[in-house]
């Protein structure tokens, strides 16, 4: 489990047909330490608060794996380290290996995945593909968020040591299969937003299909 590139961006203004949005989802590799936060990495910035970055989604980490079947699902596509919007881009945690409650320590700093992605337009623009939203969502191939227990620094090659797993782990593949597409009954929603370490965001989205 490392990581492979560290990617940050500040906010800019990107156009939609007729509209002009800003957003940070185009993130850039940078080299040698970084310093992390409880709120992300030093040098990275998100343009909604309401909805992006925040404790519960410091970082956004996005594996080689999809990397690579993204590859071939858009073939001929030149897909670099930042191009999903992650900051970390890493290999070999896939979604379907990493659990809610999953505690690393990476460099000095310790840190717990709390959520899937859900993609946004931004993403879409980011892309320029108009209906890349949608194509995301279907390949359910997500990635996750941290929040970060200790701060600390981090640099490029630095390897994930797990620390904690959760007795009632879930995978982010199992949750965002069960967010959005399982049928499943009330209680199982309910144990759902019970995850000690799931998000807020995620507890509450799951506690309103209960």
């Amino acid at each position: 489990m490392k990581l492979l590139s560290i990617n940050v961006g500040r906010p800019q203004l990107m156009q939609r047909g007729g509209q002009t949005l800003s957003t940070a989802i185009s993130k850039h590799p940078v080299t040698g330490p970084v310093r992390l936060t409880t709120l992300g990495l030093e040098g990275d910035d998100q343009a909604d608060k309401s909805v992006h970055g925040g404790p519960d989604k410091a970082v956004y980490v996005y594996s080689e794996e999809n990397y690579a079947w993204w590859r071939t699902e858009l073939a001929g596509r030149e897909l670099l380290a930042g191009q999903f919007g992650e900051n970390f881009s890493v290999e070999g945690m896939t979604d379907d290996q990493v659990g809610v409650g999953d505690t690393f320590r990476i460099g000095s700093a310790r840190v717990q995945v709390t959520q899937p992605r859900t993609p946004c337009l931004k993403l879409a623009m980011k892309m320029k593909i108009p209906t890349f939203v949608k194509q995301f969502h279907k390949a359910a191939r997500t990635g996750f968020y941290l929040r970060v227990l200790e701060e600390g620094i981090v640099e490029t090659e630095d390897t994930f040591r797990l620390e904690q797993t959760t007795g009632d782990r879930v995978t982010i593949a199992d949750l965002y299969q069960l967010m959005f597409f399982a049928r499943a009954d009330a209680e199982r929603y309910r144990q759902a937003a019970e995850l000690e370490s799931l998000s807020e965001a995620w507890q509450k989205m799951f506690l309103e299909k209960t």
